[in-house]
């Protein structure tokens, strides 16, 4: 069986942690061969180059 709370939660408490629950954006870079925004540590989705070498997807 799961425990169950004795008390309920108030409004504010409740949202107290609603709020560190949240999407963030993602980190974006500029690719030093085409000058797009990617995502860092991963291949550029427009020419496909990560850290000077053409990457095949």
């Amino acid at each position: 069986m799961t425990p169950l709370q004795k008390r309920r939660n108030s409004t504010m408490r409740q949202g107290k942690r609603r709020a560190s629950i949240r999407l963030k954006l993602p980190t974006l870079v500029e690719c030093p061969n085409c000058h797009k925004p990617t995502r860092s540590h991963s291949a550029c989705h427009y020419c496909g180059f990560y850290k000077g070498l053409k990457v095949t997807r």
